[in-house]
């Protein structure tokens, strides 16, 4: 099983972080053994001073497929979750400074929060409402209406140069709203209102 990541997918928030707006998809992977499930808490690492949260919409590939073309490509996931990439973020400000990979900041254990997934065909995928709280606060919301490469076109991205197989997850982007988290906080996730996940930070 693969992890993808798109990074930069909102515009907002791609400013929040005075980033550029990426011409293409920007793609990163985590490993297998950074998947948080079943609600269990996170511990917060001592490798880090400035962990930020960044809730996503997650894709479950359903099939394999390699140059998928755009027509075909809701045919290749029919489950979507909500999840959590967690960021080190001084960690990730360092490598980017060097022109380093990210793997450090963004790809350690149990950095991919993931929740249940449910049908797609329960929703749609055009106007997709989701949200984080901490603490019963609202401090994330978006909209799949406002990704720069909606499903499609990043499973298209994607499939040009990996095999998509089936079980592989995608993490699709974070909306504006990013912060930092700490111990003792509380973070929970819904998709179109429904309760997806809730994880504490220990």
């Amino acid at each position: 099983m693969k992890i993808f990541c798109i990074g930069r997918n909102y515009v907002d928030h791609a400013k929040e972080l005075n980033n550029p707006i990426p011409e293409q998809p920007l793609v990163f992977m985590k490993p297998p053994t950074a998947l948080l499930r079943n609600n269990d808490p996170f511990y917060y690492p001592d490798f880090t001073q400035n962990l930020h949260y960044e809730v996503e919409l997650v894709l479950k590939i359903c099939k394999n497929g390699k140059a998928i073309t755009k027509k075909y490509a809701s045919d290749y996931f029919n489950e979507i979750g909500l999840g959590i990439d967690f960021t080190a973020r001084d960690i990730q400000d360092k490598c980017k400074a060097k022109g380093h990979p990210w793997e450090r900041a963004k790809a350690f254990d149990n950095s991919a929060c993931i929740s249940k997934f449910v049908p797609i065909k329960n929703y749609g995928t055009d106007h997709l409402s989701f949200e984080l709280l901490k603490n019963d606060e609202r401090v994330q919301f978006g909209n799949s209406k406002d990704m720069i490469f909606d499903f499609e076109t990043l499973i298209c991205s994607l499939s040009k140069m990996f095999t998509l197989q089936k079980g592989d997850l995608i993490y699709t982007g974070t909306p504006a709203g990013v912060g930092p988290c700490i111990i003792g906080d509380r973070l929970h996730g819904k998709l179109q209102g429904e309760s997806m996940f809730e994880t504490k930070i220990l």
